[in-house]
Formats: C-alpha cells, sequence, structure tokens
C-alpha cells in the first residue's frame, strides 16, 4: 500500500516501494501516486497472493518518452488509483535488469513488430506476457489507444475472459522461450566469406549523401563501420572507406554531436543527423571515441584525432566519479524541455561573445534567426572552419562556460560494470596511440575502482551508485571487462592487467557457459526469477554479449597459447552460425570475431625497458597503424619476474634484446620474421 511521509517533514509526498532503491531512474518515481514495487520476492509473490496481473515498466533515467509518461499517467491521481487497484505495479531500470528488459522487449516485438521505451508490459502473475507495447498517451490519440482505456480493458478481461489471455501468454511465452533458444548447437562455422557478404549488404543501403544506413532514425553505426575498417584492413577499397569517412564526417558535424562540450546524443531523429534525441549515454561514447580512433589511425585525419579528444574529455570532465568510475547516462531535458541545455538563439550568441564574435560564430555553426529546431538551433559544423581556423577555439570556450551557468541535465550516477568496460578499453587504446598518459591513468583508476568495489564473494557486481552496490553482474559485464583489462595490459604491459582478464575469463565460462549447447547465457546460473535464460548475440547499440565474450576468449587463447580458450569461441561462433548465415547484417560483432578467427593479426612482442626512447619509438611505430586482430605483448628484461612471465606468455618465450637494444619481434601465421631494432625496420614487417 502507498503510504504517507508525515506532514511538516522536508517532503510531504506519497512515497512507494522504490524509495530505497538504487536506481536513479526507479527513485524518479518513489513518489508516484502509483504504488510501484521494484522487481523481487515481495511483488511477485503479491501478484500470485492477490491473483492480480503485473503491470511491468521499464525504462531508464535518460529517456525522454518515459518522462513524458511518468508526468502524464503515472502523476494522474485517477490513472493511479485504477492501476493500483487492479494490478501490481512493478517498475524495473533497463540498465540494471538488462536481461528483464531483453525478455519483456522480445515479447513486446512480438506482439507489435517494434519496440522501445518506455516499455509497458502485462504478465499473469507467473510471468508470462499476454499484452504490451510501449509509450501509451493517457487518452487515445492520433490512432494509438488511451492508456487509461488499456487498464480498464485488461481489467474486464482478466476476469471475464482469463482462458483467452491465459492461451495468449503461454503462445507468447512458448514464443519468447524459442527465440531465447536461439540456434546454439553443434554446427560448422559460419563461411570465411560472411564478412564480406555483410559488407555488400550494408553497401547496399548506404547513403552517400548523408553518410549512415538506412533512413530515419539514424543510430551511431559502431558494428557497421568496424567491420567496414576491417573490410578496407584487407582490401584497401576506395568505396569501402568512403563509407566510414562519409558517415562519421556527418555524424561529426551533425547535431547527434554536441559540438560545444564533445561527445554524441544518443541517436538522430533524422536523415541528416541534425536533430538528435538529446541524452548522453556513456556506452555511445566510449564506443564512438574507440571508433574514430581507429579511423584516425587508418587515414590519419586530424578531424578524427580531435573527436576523439573532444569525446574523452566530454567524459572525463562531465562522466567521472570521483572514485574513478564513471557514470552511465545524462537526460535529454532540462527545465522541462527537451535539448534545452544545448540549443542556441542567434542573440544569446551576440549576447555572450559580443556582435561581431556572435555573428562569426552563427555563420561558423549554422544559426539562423529562425532557428533549426523549435525556434532555437542546434549547433552543427563548424561551416567555416576553413576560414577561420583556430579562431574558433577561444569562443567555444567562452560559450562553454556560459552553458555551465544554464540549468544542467540530470546526470544518471550509476556505475555500470559493462559501460564501464567500453570506456576503460576506448581510455586505455587512446592513451597508447595518442601518447596521452591521462587517459590511460583515468582507465587504470576505473579498472582498480571495478575490480575492488564492484565484487562479492570474488564475483563482479553490474552496477553501483554511491556507496551501494547491486546484484551479480551478467555475461556482458565479464566479457567487457576482461576486454578492458586486455586493452590496458597492452597499453602498460602491466602483468597484473593480464592476470585479472584471465581470472574473469576463467569466471565467465564457470558461472554462464551452457557445455551442451554452446554459447552463453546473459543471466548466472543463480538467476532464477525468469522466464527464460537468454544467450544474446544480436546487434544492439551495445556491443552483444557473446560476441564480447567470443572475442576475449579468442584473444586470451592466442596471447596466452589457451587452446580451451580458443576452443570455447569456435564454439560460440558455431552456436549462433545458422543465425549469422541467414542474417548476417545482424550479428555485425559476431562477424568482426570471425573476421578475427580467419585473418589474424600479427603477433607483436617487444623486449626492453618499458620508458626507454628506442622501446617507446618502436612501440609508437605499432600503435600508429590500424591493426585489427593483433596481438601485442611485452616485456623489460631487467624486472624481476621476466622469467617467470615468458613461461607464462609463450609469445615472450626465448626472445631477447639484440645487440643489447630494444628488440621487437613480429609473428603471423605460425611464422616470425627476423628480430629489428629500429623503427624503420619494424615499418616494413607491419601491415
Amino acid at each position: 500500500m502507498t503510504t504517507m511521509v508525515p506532514s511538516g517533514t522536508a517532503e510531504a509526498a506519497p512515497t512507494n516501494h522504490l524509495a530505497g532503491a538504487l536506481s536513479p531512474y526507479l527513485l524518479q518515481h518513489a513518489h508516484n501516486p502509483v504504488d510501484w514495487y521494484p522487481w523481487g520476492t515481495e511483488a511477485l509473490a503479491r501478484a500470485k497472493q492477490e491473483d492480480k496481473p503485473i503491470f511491468l515498466s521499464i525504462g531508464y533515467s535518460a529517456c525522454h518518452w518515459c518522462h513524458v509518461m511518468a508526468h502524464e499517467s503515472f502523476e494522474d491521481a485517477a490513472i493511479a488509483a485504477v492501476l493500483n487497484r487492479y494490478f501490481v505495479c512493478i517498475k524495473v531500470d533497463r540498465e540494471e535488469r538488462p536481461d528483464l528488459d531483453e525478455l519483456y522487449m522480445t515479447a513486446v516485438q512480438i506482439l507489435t513488430r517494434s519496440g522501445g521505451w518506455p516499455l509497458s508490459v502485462f504478465l499473469t502473475p507467473d510471468l508470462k506476457p499476454f499484452f504490451g507495447g510501449t509509450y501509451f498517451p493517457p487518452t487515445a490519440r492520433a490512432g494509438q489507444p488511451g492508456f487509461r482505456d488499456v487498464l480498464h480493458r485488461i481489467a474486464y478481461l482478466w476476469v471475464q475472459q482469463r482462458a483467452a489471455l491465459a492461451d495468449s501468454a503461454e503462445q507468447i511465452t512458448q514464443a519468447v522461450r524459442a527465440n531465447a533458444a536461439g540456434s546454439a548447437g553443434d554446427h560448422a562455422l559460419p563461411d570465411r566469406e560472411l564478412p564480406d557478404v555483410a559488407a555488400k549488404e550494408l553497401a547496399a543501403s548506404f547513403d552517400t549523401r548523408h553518410g549512415g544506413f538506412g533512413s530515419a532514425p539514424k543510430f551511431p553505426p559502431v558494428n557497421a563501420l568496424e567491420l567496414l575498417l576491417r573490410n578496407y584492413a584487407h582490401t584497401k577499397s576506395a568505396a569501402v572507406l568512403a563509407q566510414v569517412t562519409t558517415t562519421l564526417d556527418h555524424m561529426a558535424a551533425g547535431g547527434l554531436h554536441d559540438q560545444l562540450g564533445g561527445g554524441f546524443h544518443r541517436y538522430a531523429t533524422d536523415e541528416r543527423w541534425l536533430v538528435p534525441h538529446f541524452e548522453k549515454m556513456l556506452y555511445d561514447n566510449a564506443q564512438l571515441a574507440a571508433l574514430y580512433l581507429a579511423a584516425w589511425q587508418v587515414t590519419g585525419q586530424p578531424r578524427y584525432r580531435q573527436v576523439v579528444v573532444d569525446t574523452l574529455d566530454y567524459v572525463l570532465r562531465e562522466m567521472t566519479a570521483p572514485e574513478g568510475g564513471f557514470y552511465s547516462s545524462q537526460d535529454a531535458d532540462s527545465e522541462g524541455h527537451e535539448g534545452l541545455y544545448y540549443c542556441w538563439t542567434a542573440a544569446e550568441l551576440e549576447g555572450a561573445l559580443g556582435v561581431d564574435d556572435g555573428r562569426l560564430f552563427a555563420q561558423s555553426y549554422g544559426v539562423t534567426p529562425a532557428g533549426n529546431f523549435e525556434g532555437r538551433n542546434i549547433l552543427t559544423g563548424p561551416h567555416a572552419a576553413a576560414q577561420h581556423g583556430t579562431k574558433l577555439d577561444p569562443l567555444r570556450a567562452r560559450l562553454l562556460a556560459v552553458r555551465a551557468q544554464r540549468v544542467p541535465p540530470a546526470r544518471d550516477e550509476k556505475v555500470l560494470t559493462g559501460w564501464n568496460a567500453l570506456t576503460i578499453s576506448a581510455l586505455a587504446r587512446a592513451a597508447r596511440v595518442l601518447e596521452e598518459p591521462r587517459y590511460g591513468g583515468a582507465a587504470g583508476k576505473a579498472a582498480d575502482f571495478i575490480l575492488t568495489r564492484m565484487r562479492r564473494d570474488g564475483g563482479l557486481l553490474h552496477a553501483s551508485r554511491a556507496d551501494r552496490t547491486g546484484e551479480g553482474a551478467f555475461l556482458d559485464d565479464y566479457a567487457l571487462l576482461a576486454n578492458a583489462l586486455l586493452d590496458l595490459y597492452e597499453t602498460t604491459l602491466d602483468p597484473r592487467r593480464l592476470a585479472a582478464a584471465d581470472e574473469l575469463t576463467r569466471r565467465m565460462l564457470k558461472e554462464f557457459g551452457d557445455e551442451k549447447a554452446g554459447g552463453l547465457f546473459l543471466t548466472s546460473h543463480a538467476h532464477t526469477d525468469l522466464l527464460a535464460r537468454t544467450k544474446p548475440a544480436f546487434d544492439g547499440q551495445e556491443p552483444a554479449p557473446n560476441a564480447a565474450a567470443a572475442r576475449v576468449l579468442w584473444r586470451l587463447g592466442r596471447l596466452l597459447d589457451n587452446t580451451d580458450y580458443a576452443h570455447e569461441a569456435e564454439r560460440i561462433l558455431q552456436a549462433f552460425a545458422p543465425m549469422m548465415q541467414q542474417m548476417p547484417r545482424g550479428f555485425l560483432g559476431m562477424l568482426s570475431v570471425l573476421d578475427d578467427f580467419y585473418n589474424p593479426g600479427p603477433e607483436i612482442a617487444i623486449v626492453g625497458a618499458p620508458d626507454a626512447p628506442a622501446t617507446r619509438a618502436l612501440w609508437a611505430e605499432v600503435h600508429r597503424r590500424y591493426l585489427p586482430g593483433s596481438v601485442l605483448v611485452g616485456i623489460d628484461p631487467a624486472q624481476a619476474n621476466a622469467a617467470e612471465l615468458a613461461q607464462k606468455i609463450p609469445l615472450l618465450a626465448g626472445r631477447i634484446r639484440r645487440d643489447q637494444r630494444p628488440t621487437a619481434y613480429v609473428c603471423r601465421n605460425y611464422s616470425c620474421q627476423n628480430p629489428v631494432t629500429l623503427p624503420e625496420e619494424l615499418q616494413r614487417l607491419l601491415p
């Protein structure tokens, strides 16, 4: 039952069962008149005891339409009364429980052929879905049923046509379980040409004018562009590279990219990348920083390097907790309006910069008196960078300081292990490629935070906020963090990072593996409150958990010469082979791993004191290149445990300095070149 805070306290408002939640999204609903519960034993038991259907609402803190539905319906006393009378209401943060989100999103997609957030699902007390959708307006509007009407209709059917609802729930549940099982089993490896097939399919849908693939809305196509960069590394196709650079250029110049503060919004609502949904997600910015970094390695274009720096600096400035972890997201709205924090009028520019500089900036960033978004301007460009060069930089800094005085969007300060891992990876790679130590320091501090503060009984935890931690981690948390620690090892050559990646990978196989059918479950064997256990491998905006697992198993298998790891990576590829063959564009992340399997990059070992200029010169020759699927190891022969490391890492066995100088060894396809000591000699050995 909804309780009341005693009158005279600081906040005399109704409170429900969300008041003690870790999630900021759940806390946003803690004072709704709806008698919300978090997902858990209490709510599920009540539904069974009272024989009521469950209304399950799933969203996240930065979701604009989640806020709209909350304001229109969940804050409405009359609608809340209907919910409280006929349903047990459960609120879930999709970022805290991606397993529940995946299951019930699948159910809604089966029901409606579409999905999104807020996710609104109606379940039987035994958790079987029978009706659902996304955003419902409070009353019927533009062909959409009104939420109030939906509630009354379902309450009526629950009493009058229970058998029909039960049949529908069973059919949907069977479909969800069949989808969860996928095609896991004993299959041959996918064809080695499959990544090329996917690249051709991407080319067929490429938007030659604006970049990206398909029509609006447009999400940053990270997996597609990564696969195309790999394709270019093999083929040197100018057409393939043009798809990558055209897309990167238009995303960076559009409203999707925060031209003042750096970082990217979640997606563009139009084909030109002009008008975004303004929320900023940590996982987007981590992956895009890594992607633009790879593009800089391939092309050498300074504009891509600048995007990397601007994006990572935004993360360090606005999304970093004092303890070192990274926050999850920033909201789209401020002061009740989407995008208000980021948009400008021409008059505001002149007021902040003066008439001349204001007009120069307006010309450079596409600002007009009429505006391009609800009477205001989303900054795009710069359109006149060639004429004005660095003169725009101090103007941007002045405007950023002015913007900082506005009411900022809310920030979700959850620290999520998997999203932090993506950020650690991007920072670690940028630290070595750009030779920027502060990025490496931030990556190391975040890794230490996760490995020490987000552990319980040896296992990882999925989420934390302030001094609170949540439940056990999911497959992607383990796989992404192990990959991140490998990236950190390749940057620092600290064997502790390699050992931690190995330990997490062993635990990952134990907690999530399926010895019978191959592939890994999203949830550990300890999860019991689920309709089904899924094995996600399909691409989303975040890396597919099974693709991330296959990648780390393959990387560690090669680095440590661990045939068990390599075999498990191969089993994952085999388990999903039929689905990959049928729909290659849906498995681009997995296809990148397959590309590593068939086209392994070079194995590079450098022996020498890491701080010696000659050693650093050799590593600089390696790091400036785009070498997908490569393995990088190094050793200081003077360190105390050098012999022990050489035993653990076969690539280091027998490696010595030549003529007492730092020495590089390059191997590929089980064949090693003669060792070299000069960067120009190493250059000739690398692709």
